[in-house]
């Protein structure tokens, strides 16, 4: 009996310390966009942005807001990724959803981009309402360490008008749809919508399937926190409008809030969010 409850240990710790092996940890970040006003202008909050992905170190980081300049600024302090997107308004113009990703580790196998409105296929549209443009970025990749395929998705809702973040999130759903695929898929975004009491959040993790990662995870960090200060002290409460959600063989160790330390300055209006996810095979 003792050999037996051994074995089982044996199984259950070689299982735990395969997941650990095959993990990996992603993140979406909304950036807020460079400005040179103080306080919190950008040459102050890059350094200490910095600190923060180094510090957390996720393998991939989904971000919003982004311009052009800022974003290569970004990539020279964290040199051991590269990134990949296109501006809101059409090549390096506006904002972008920029994905930043580790290339020792990852493949991209194939992209797009596609804009929120009834012609995602139309650069820098809108027919919503909002006066900003929105949209999607998204990456298949080839995990090189666990030989293992995904899609990353990452996104922007608009800030303001209801319907159109209730329309994005089933143009992203139809999307998904799209690719018929069985590959695990992680979306990511600042959806500007408090999760589970906006029907935004219902559209996605109800109607199309997705998993909440700081939900489901093994083990939820900060997960009563906001991911938005206003450049000011991170509170409890309902404002987690980033969030990192999952569908088809993913499974989440860890989730974390990312709060940031209030003694220095705040590298963004946004708290970080990352996964530490297994791909199933």
């Amino acid at each position: 009996m003792r050999v037996i409850l051994i074995s089982i240990i044996a199984v259950i710790l070689s299982e735990c310390t395969l997941k650990a092996d095959e993990s990996l940890k992603v993140m979406t970040f909304n950036l807020r966009y460079a400005s040179n006003s103080k306080p919190n202008a950008w040459p102050d909050r890059l350094p200490v942005m910095a600190e923060v992905i180094d510090k957390t170190n996720p393998d991939i980081i989904g971000t919003q807001e982004g311009k052009f300049y800022q974003l290569k600024e970004l990539n020279k302090e964290i040199p051991n990724y590269t990134w990949f997107g296109t501006g809101r308004d059409g090549g390096s113009r506006g904002e972008f959803m920029a994905i930043f990703y580790k290339p020792n580790r990852f493949d991209i196998l194939e992209y797009d981009h596609f804009w929120l409105s009834d012609t995602p296929n139309v650069i820098g549209s809108t027919t919503w309402g909002h006066s900003n443009r929105r949209m999607v970025t998204w990456i298949r990749f080839l995990d090189k360490k666990t030989k293992r395929e995904f899609y990353f998705w990452n996104t922007h809702f608009d800030h303001r008008v209801q319907p159109a973040r209730e329309k994005a999130a089933s143009l992203v759903n139809k999307k998904v749809a799209e690719l018929k695929t069985e590959l695990p898929i992680i979306l990511v975004g600042d959806f500007n919508a408090s999760a589970k009491m906006n029907k935004t959040y219902d559209i996605l993790v109800g109607d199309g399937g997705f998993e909440d990662t700081i939900v489901t995870a093994k083990e939820s960090i900060n997960a009563d926190w906001n991911t938005i200060n206003g450049f000011r002290e991170t509170r409890k409460g309902s404002r987690r409008i980033d969030w990192v959600l999952s569908k088809g063989g993913v499974k989440t160790l860890e989730a974390e809030i990312v709060l940031f330390d209030n003694s220095k300055q705040y590298p963004s209006d946004h708290q970080p969010v990352s996964a530490t996810v297994v791909l199933e095979k």
